[in-house]
């Protein structure tokens, strides 16, 4: 019986991952575009997408290179964009922090927004399964997102110049992050902590860097937590 729930909790995640091709095929045709674009080579820029696996990162990084920006500049902004990854970590080791290094090496990489979403959303709706059937619905929810990623991304740098500039496939990214930030917001504390993530990131949109982003995902931690203090929602 152990087997048929561990196959089952793979393609319950294999299920719950599919709707995101819709999102995660343009927006890897895009980067591939793009990236060509700008003057990396295809293996170049399927490389990136291999290695990075982040794709606001990846463009933001992209912008500030076609700009000449200065290396330690281009990093810095690369890692402010990515910062939620530390806060996914954090979020996810109490459900995975259990199983053993290599598996926990496995999460660390496909970590990404959708993958982080539609794992917690499983995981707090069956907290009593155990950590290797986590374990499995992450590996089935990433296959659909994360290998086909990396497809588009070649098909995109393949095609390059042929998708018309106006095909409008810069749709994906708000699309993508609503899609996941919706379903998340299911207490006053979580909606509190978004919304002063929000204000404080567009208040500090000026700063270089992207600072502002950084500073609205600290406030935003900050407001969630007292705001679960204030409402007696704390552990």
């Amino acid at each position: 019986m152990a087997g048929v729930g561990i196959k089952s909790s793979y393609w319950r995640g294999f299920r719950d991952g599919v709707p995101f091709l819709a999102v995660i095929i343009p927006f890897g045709m895009l980067f591939g575009v793009v990236g060509t674009e700008a003057g990396l080579e295809i293996y170049e820029t399927l490389a990136f997408s291999i290695v990075v696996i982040a794709g606001a990162a990846q463009f933001t990084a992209l912008q500030l290179l076609t700009e000449n920006a200065p290396t330690i500049v281009i990093i810095a902004s690369a890692l402010a964009v990515n910062l939620r990854m530390a806060m996914y970590s954090a979020s996810i080791t109490p459900h995975l922090g259990a199983l053993p290094f290599w598996k926990r090496a496995i999460v660390a990489y496909f970590l990404v927004d959708q993958t982080y979403a539609t794992a917690m959303i499983d995981y707090e709706t069956r907290p009593a399964q155990p950590v290797e059937d986590k374990f499995r619905y992450f590996l089935g929810v990433l296959t659909p997102i994360c290998p086909p990623w990396y497809f588009a991304t070649l098909a995109g740098a393949l095609i390059g110049e042929g998708i018309p500039a106006g095909l409008g496939l810069d749709f994906a990214l708000p699309i993508a992050f609503l899609a996941m930030i919706g379903p998340m917001l299911r207490t006053p504390a979580h909606r509190i902590a978004a919304l002063v993530a929000v204000i404080l990131a567009l208040g500090f949109a000026w700063l270089p860097f992207n600072l502002g982003l950084m500073i609205g995902a600290v406030g935003g931690m900050v407001a969630g937590a007292r705001a679960e203090v204030a409402l007696g929602l704390e552990p």
